[in-house]
């Protein structure tokens, strides 16, 4: 992982998600206990920010290792 954490605004930029889309994929990712979602105030604005968890890691490394395995097979 590159980043400890990344906020809704930083994530929805990276991706090119609306919000509706990246709220429900973050819902289902917290759900899933591979993210850590932390609400806070930064000033009177609203923030979130998104973390991966140790399980979000070890899945996210299955999944690029899974990926990669693809790959050399093509």
């Amino acid at each position: 992982m590159v980043n400890e954490y990344a906020d809704f605004n930083t994530l929805k930029e990276l991706l090119g998600a609306t919000d509706g889309n990246l709220a429900s994929h973050t819902k289902a990712l917290e759900k899933a206990e591979y993210i850590l979602v932390e609400k806070q105030f930064i000033g009177r604005k609203p923030n979130t920010r998104y973390s991966a968890t140790k399980l979000g890691r070890k899945e996210f490394k299955k999944h690029i290792e899974a990926l990669e395995k693809l790959i050399k097979k093509t």
